[in-house]
């Protein structure tokens, strides 16, 4: 059962990355699958006011996504730099102070949740007569919370440890669960946009109990219930400072997006529902780059540990160099493609129709056309992640933030409401700049780290 683990200390880094990330890529996809899914179901049953109720809620709910995945990755850093060094004492000793640190934080997560959601949607001016059925939507995800949080923990223990299988194979169980679901739920139950949320948390519950049913048979990961108490303050302290620089970088990109959202809630119903059918094609445009990034954080990760500074190096070009060429393939389907995948998510009169795919190709374009800057942004967030350092992506995730506030609440000033499209790209190059800098700044400094050890 632990044949899924893969040592990357060793071999060609092309291989390595790229064997890594392509179950992790066709797991996203069948992640994004769902969303899509759901986005279809709501947008053609429901209609064009249903699906804009789902774009309102979605930077709120990808902040709390966001910093769950944050959390979780950061633990995810140390457990990998563990596993490298071969030090698997505390390999077993981070995985099972994770473990308790991240119920903790699951518990404060939702109660805040369920507190802020009514209070910030107000503030963002989400219109009143989609505002009933986005709160609904955010206070069931919401209560999921802790299901979302031992998924994504689960997921960075097999990751650390070079298993981009499995999240493969439960991510497919969850795809496939959340699709029946979305049909029965909404469509036959006739629960609206409740079921689509009641669906995807069902799902994510079945891809939890798939890692665990998996974990549990690694013989590496024996852990005891010593490994489950903090004790050791360092330890969990050194944890912590890996885990919430992360939630806290996604935590203010999200504000980027709500004021983003704020801005685009002031352009009526249409224009968000344009908005919202291209912001939900949004991590099929990123699907390989988190990919890679995934694997840059395991790479850079396990390699750090076992002392290997020029195989980061090496693993980064060629990383660099394959994302490159995934996101021409990507923007060039998208780009000749794009109007027929769109009109999927896409109902109402003529006139709606017409006016909603206009809004949303226009947006999609634009975003396909940039993306490499996206691509380089995850690779060398990653690497920098990997090899510890989650102070720097932080800075860069505030100049991202900075970027798209600024660009969305001035340039439709400029420009009209479109506008508003170019807040994205703005944020991914501000963050690049800063990304590409410190990734050589690093990297030296822990060749020189390991030059005098």
């Amino acid at each position: 059962m632990a044949s899924h683990i893969k040592n990357m200390t060793e071999g060609k880094p092309a291989a390595l990355i790229f064997s890594f990330a392509l179950p992790l890529m066709a797991g996203n996809v069948f992640q994004q699958l769902y969303t899509v899914v759901d986005t279809m179901v709501v947008g053609k049953a429901l209609g064009v006011s249903a699906l804009a109720a789902l774009g309102a809620a979605d930077w709120l709910n990808w902040m709390m996504l966001g910093i769950i995945q944050g959390l979780t990755q950061g633990f995810g850093i140390m457990m990998a730099q563990e596993f490298g060094a071969g030090r698997y004492d505390c390999l077993r000793k981070s995985v099972g102070n994770s473990a308790v640190l991240s119920l903790v934080s699951s518990v404060m997560l939702l109660a805040a949740g369920q507190l802020l959601a009514h209070p910030v949607l107000n503030f963002l001016k989400t219109p009143p007569e989609i505002l009933d059925h986005t709160l609904l939507y955010l206070r069931i995800m919401y209560l999921g919370v802790p299901i979302v949080m031992a998924y994504n923990l689960l997921a960075s223990v097999l990751r650390a440890l070079g298993d981009g299988k499995t999240p493969l194979h439960a991510m497919i169980v969850a795809a496939v669960t959340n699709i029946i679901l979305d049909f029965l739920f909404v469509l036959a139950f006739g629960w609206g946009i409740a079921g689509a949320a009641i669906a995807t948390l069902i799902a994510q519950l079945i891809s939890s109990l798939y890692c665990i049913y998996y974990i549990r048979r690694i013989e590496l990961l024996g852990l005891t219930g010593q490994d489950f108490r903090l004790q050791d303050r360092r330890f969990s302290f050194r944890l912590l400072m890996l885990g919430f620089p992360m939630a806290f970088q996604n935590a203010i990109i999200s504000v980027g997006g709500m004021i983003v959202q704020f801005v685009v809630n002031s352009f009526g119903v249409i224009f968000i529902a344009g908005f919202t059918a291209t912001n939900k094609l949004y991590g099929v445009l990123e699907v390989a780059a988190t990919s890679y990034g995934y694997s840059m954080v395991t790479y850079a990760g396990q390699n750090l540990g076992a002392g290997k500074t020029e195989r980061i190096r090496k693993g980064v070009r060629v990383a660099l160099a394959i994302a490159f060429f995934t996101s021409l393939m990507i923007a060039f389907v998208m780009l000749f493609s794009g109007k027929n995948i769109l009109s999927w998510f896409i109902s109402g009169t003529e006139e709606e129709f017409r006016q909603t795919l206009q809004i949303a190709y226009y947006y999609l374009a634009i975003m396909s056309l940039c993306l490499p800057i996206l691509y380089t942004l995850h690779i060398t967030r990653s690497a920098i992640q990997g090899m510890g350092n989650t102070v720097l992506p932080l800075i860069s995730g505030i100049a991202e933030f900075v970027m798209r506030a600024v660009t969305a609440i001035f340039l439709p000033m400029l420009i009209g409401e479109r506008g508003i499209f170019y807040a994205e790209i703005m944020a991914w190059t501000g963050a690049t700049v800063i990304l590409v800098i410190s990734y050589f700044a690093v990297i030296r400094k822990m060749e020189r780290i390991f030059k005098n050890t």
